[in-house]
């Protein structure tokens, strides 16, 4: 039997785990022989070995899990990155999503989460700066006062305060910042519909 080489267990681990951070899924075995230069053939036999003494999981469709990943994937979500807010929002596919954020699962709980890049400033005093990556629980409803993501007339998103009317027929969408008017959207001749509520906003220190 051929001599196994510590340093390609450690190579192999390495690569699987950052190509899955990056990319938010596993790496194919023509990925890990064209990036470490590893024979094929050499590929397979370690991570047979790997699979064999579990140190990865392999399922039926080639998705590989490092340990680390396991334990990672038990004690985070996985949450996608659509896009810009004032760019409107994409359809929720795989083809839409530019990448994906980890997060703790004690932060956000088990519900439907995606992520949009704040543009502008509109929601300064909301402590939501241009940049910002906004957490927005996916629902299509909201309380007076949240901070939604309104679509209006099916193409126009925003990220804003919701404040519907006594009436009814009117929604107040408001800025946190004075220099910004307040949109109020006539549900008689205007659609709104709202894509979900902010939960939080991660971002880089200064």
């Amino acid at each position: 039997m051929k001599t196994m080489k510590p340093e390609y267990f450690a190579k192999l681990e390495n690569y699987i785990n950052e190509y899955q951070q990056k990319r938010g899924y596993s790496p194919s075995i023509s990925d890990m022989v064209r990036d470490l230069e590893i024979p094929k053939t050499t590929v397979h036999r370690y991570l047979t070995h790997m699979k064999e003494n579990g140190m990865l999981e392999i399922n039926g469709r080639g998705k590989i899990a490092t340990r680390d990943m396991a334990k990672t994937s038990r004690d985070t979500i996985r949450i996608p990155i659509l896009g810009a807010v004032s760019c409107g929002i994409p359809k929720y596919a795989e083809e839409n999503i530019q990448e994906y954020v980890q997060a703790p699962v004690a932060w956000f709980g088990s519900d439907d989460f995606f992520a949009l890049r704040a543009d502008g400033e509109s929601m300064l005093n909301a402590g939501i700066s241009h940049g910002d990556l906004v957490i927005i629980r996916r629902q299509e409803y909201a309380e007076p006062g949240q901070i939604v993501v309104a679509l209006i007339d099916n193409e126009e998103a925003t990220l804003k305060r919701y404040c519907p009317n006594e009436d009814k027929q009117h929604i107040d969408l408001v800025p946190e910042n004075d220099n910004f008017n307040v949109r109020t959207v006539d549900l008689n001749c205007e659609t709104l519909v709202i894509q979900g509520v902010a939960v939080k906003v991660l971002r880089d220190l200064e």
